[in-house]
């Protein structure tokens, strides 16, 4: 059978693996988004251009330019909520470490005065004989 501690560090690992994968996902979307806008913003100076086949494809160039835009800001909403997940993992994060770490301190507490009455019970004895 595990003790509290064991499974609370084991606890501990976990959420920092989930705040990990969510702090990635979160920075997938973001740079997601910069791509999407960096794409809508190429094809708008291309549209412009005389050389460009946008004169005769102007509702291609157009759904490809709303098409990027909707992908960024749909990425941007991603993002955020990957960021409220964030500080949610963080915050469940801090509050089992704290509880690992009170756990840890009370059996390092536990032990130490187990140690002392265990020398008390020891010199007892000896003076005892």
């Amino acid at each position: 059978m595990t003790t509290r501690k064991d499974r609370l560090k084991k606890l501990v690992k976990v959420q920092e693996q989930l705040k990990a994968l969510h702090e990635t996902r979160h920075a997938g979307f973001l740079a997601a988004a910069v791509k999407a806008e960096a794409e809508a913003k190429e094809l708008i100076e291309r549209f412009d251009t005389d050389s460009s086949l946008a004169g005769l494809f102007p509702a291609l160039y157009h759904r490809r330019i709303t098409d990027a835009l909707g992908r960024q800001k749909q990425n941007q909403e991603d993002a955020k909520q990957e960021a409220a997940l964030i500080a949610t993992a963080t915050a469940r994060t801090n509050m089992v470490e704290r509880a690992y770490k009170d756990v840890r301190r009370r059996d390092e507490r536990e032990r130490s005065d187990r140690e002392r009455l265990d020398l008390i019970t020891q010199k007892r004895d000896q003076g005892d004989r």
